[in-house]
């Protein structure tokens, strides 16, 4: 069973940055693109970054552009989520999802095949 794991949540001051990670249980790590997405209370999940399996495609939501970056150390079996910058609208639970093998990235959730159990991130202004 594939499983994504992440770490690496906590409550922060608004202009802090806080790195997630996620790794994948259960197969090949290097198979995989990885996307991040975040549910805030009350609203729907929505996408915030993805990279694909190869590195050398990334992806990013409008609102988190030029302060979210995705990277991946595959020696590491990693994914990272490199958060600079945070606000309080960024407070939500993060998880990240993974898909074999695709060339293409997508922001839509039902494309993606496993999901993580999420981590919490708190901005306080």
């Amino acid at each position: 069973q594939v499983q994504p794991v992440e770490a690496g949540g906590g409550s922060v001051q608004a202009g802090d940055s806080l790195r997630l990670s996620c790794t994948i249980s259960g197969s090949i790590f290097t198979f995989y693109s990885l996307g991040w997405f975040r549910q805030a209370p009350g609203k729907e999940r929505e996408f915030v970054a993805a990279i694909s399996w190869t590195g050398g495609t990334t992806l990013y939501a409008d609102s988190v552009k030029g302060r979210f970056t995705v990277s991946r150390d595959n020696a590491k079996n990693t994914v990272y989520l490199q958060m600079n910058s945070l606000k309080p609208e960024d407070t939500a639970v993060y998880s990240c999802a993974c898909k074999r093998l695709q060339s293409v990235l997508s922001m839509a959730s039902a494309w993606w095949d496993y999901w993580g159990q999420g981590t919490q991130v708190t901005v306080s202004s």
